[in-house]
């Protein structure tokens, strides 16, 4: 077990419904579809990264690199979602933030690769 992944994972997904009540409830009046629609893709991927996280976090012993995994997977969460975040409210709070347009499909990179990683852990692991 890892508990400082699993605190990471249940904050994380503390967040996600924080922000996907926000969604809900604040932003469906002050947003546009498009932009809503965004944010909410941000608040989904932040909710079923954190619960992989916890997996992760909760089978460490089983698991070989879950620090590796755990940081690629946070990184890309906040690459991804948080970028998303950011780009849905820049009109909202007045600021261009156009500039992290890259920052999104980097984070979905990052998120790819630290199931790539778990992939190879797993199946070295099962051929032994």
């Amino acid at each position: 077990m890892n508990n400082k992944l699993i605190s990471i994972a249940a904050l994380l997904a503390f967040l996600a419904v924080v922000l996907g009540a926000f969604g809900a409830h604040t932003l469906n009046e002050l947003l546009t579809t498009e932009r809503l629609n965004s944010f909410e893709t941000g608040v989904r991927y932040q909710f079923f990264h954190s619960l992989a996280l916890l997996m992760i976090g909760l089978n460490a012993n089983k698991l070989n690199s879950t620090a590796l995994i755990g940081k690629f997977m946070l990184i890309g969460i906040m690459f991804f979602s948080f970028s998303l975040y950011l780009l849905s409210l820049q009109e909202l709070i007045g600021i261009n933030l156009s500039l992290l347009g890259p920052i999104t499909p980097i984070g979905g990179i990052l998120l790819m690769i630290s199931w790539l990683i778990l992939i190879i852990k797993n199946y070295k692991k099962t051929q032994h």
